[in-house]
């Protein structure tokens, strides 16, 4: 029995002003092509389908056009729901998918027993899900008065903790149901201990939870994660991983390979755990160094193109390291590219640790600031020594990634209808 696990599609993504549509309906097509390739039996996405909650049409487009795409298989789909998707818009459409073979779950349901899916191969059980979203605080636990931090923390995580743990005694008692044992498979939308994170993942649990312990995990065959954008193992294990997002959600992202994972069980044993690569789609690459050594660098791009096909614009993200203030430093860069088959997305100065006197900082332009650097250089002027104002300290940072993200979802309902 093999399944793919993958997750963070973040279809809608608004990147820097561009659209990820075109790389997104490549990377469906390319992975219909590994079901087929593979005879998959199931395919789990763990979190975070959408980039916002009020995801473009074209984005829900390219949803439903998977949905549709992968009967042509007879692979099994297992959505799960993530902190950017929205409970109602996974669920609008989660009755009717159930008839095409597709398993929705946007949230915690009042029923344990609905996260438990049984995954069929040839009309007969071949493993069995505990398929649980991404959990919001809010439907875990409440606040109670004079509650520390630390105390919130704890009782956060010791309320998901008890979640995995019924849903997977669930699992159990419907495995004792069948000849032979099943594989149990778990799946969740969180931040591990230990997970090494991307510029592009937000901190899900500000103010209550900042990371859970892969040690509360129950004992499935295979634990499915989402939420952090690298591929990777936690706790040193081979059966807990998170898959990571299939294209470059941020420029730091580009170090890595962009993978899948195909997953293959002997009966209930968990025998191997492949990484497919994931092609990446669209070129994108980001360069550092002073204003000699960038040129050099895009001396890679004034390669002569022999062939008579239209050579592919690569995306940049520059980052200058120049001691002296340059005024004109668009200009220069403009300069530096003209005629290259490349488009710049950011730009900005290499900066050493904030201080508000350095002269350094005071010769910057806000052009070359992004809105979270700017927002979070105002922040450093205030005092937010002790406990409770660094509560209040994180709750304003949440705030303000609640208001950019309706920001840019206005921008993309724009958009759309241009």
């Amino acid at each position: 029995m093999r399944i793919i696990h993958t997750s963070d599609w973040h279809l809608g993504q608004h990147f820097l002003g561009k659209s990820r549509a075109a790389e997104h309906a490549a990377f469906m097509q390319w992975l219909l092509e590994q079901i087929q390739r593979y005879h998959v039996d199931a395919l789990i996405v763990a979190g975070d389908i959408f980039d916002t909650g009020t995801p473009p049409s074209y984005a829900r487009s390219l949803y439903n056009q998977f949905m549709v795409d992968i009967q042509k298989t007879s692979c099994q789909m297992i959505v799960l729901g993530g902190n950017h998707d929205s409970v109602a818009t996974l669920g609008e459409s989660q009755q009717l998918l159930k008839f095409l073979n597709v398993t929705v779950v946007p949230g915690v349901a009042e029923a344990l027993a609905e996260h438990v899916v049984v995954i069929e191969t040839n009309n007969q059980p071949s493993a069995i899900v505990c398929a649980l979203p991404y959990m919001r605080p809010r439907d875990l636990v409440l606040s109670q008065a004079d509650e520390s931090s630390h105390d919130k923390q704890h009782k956060l995580a010791n309320e998901i903790a008890q979640k995995y743990q019924q849903c997977f005694a669930l699992a159990q008692q419907k495995n004792a149901q069948y000849e032979h044992r099943l594989p149990i498979i778990a799946t969740g939308h969180l931040t591990t201990v230990g997970a090494s994170t991307s510029e592009s993942v937000r901190d899900i649990y500000i103010g209550s939870l900042d990371a859970f312990n892969a040690n509360l995990f129950p004992q499935a065959d295979y634990i499915a994660l989402g939420h952090i954008h690298r591929p990777q193992k936690i706790a040193k294990t081979e059966h807990i991983r998170y898959s990571g997002s299939p294209i470059p959600l941020s420029f730091d992202e580009l170090n890595g390979q962009k993978s899948v994972y195909l997953v293959e069980f002997d009966q209930a044993k968990l025998v191997q755990v492949d990484a497919l690569p994931v092609p990446r789609f669209q070129a994108m690459a980001s360069l550092k160094g002073n204003l000699a050594e960038i040129e050099s660098q895009l001396a890679q791009f004034a390669l002569a193109d022999v062939s008579d096909e239209p050579q592919q614009t690569t995306w940049l993200s520059i980052e200058v390291a120049q001691q002296e203030y340059l005024s004109d430093l668009q200009n220069k860069i403009s300069e530096l590219t003209q005629g290259l088959p490349v488009e710049i997305l950011q730009l900005k100065r290499r900066r050493k640790t904030y201080n508000p006197s350095a002269t350094q900082q005071e010769n910057e332009t806000l052009s070359e600031l992004s809105v979270e650097e700017v927002f979070q250089r105002r922040l450093a002027k205030e005092d937010f020594s002790g406990e409770d104002l660094q509560h209040k300290k994180q709750r304003i940072n949440q705030l303000f990634v609640q208001v950019v993200d309706k920001v840019n979802q206005q921008l993309m309902a724009t958009e759309d209808k241009q």
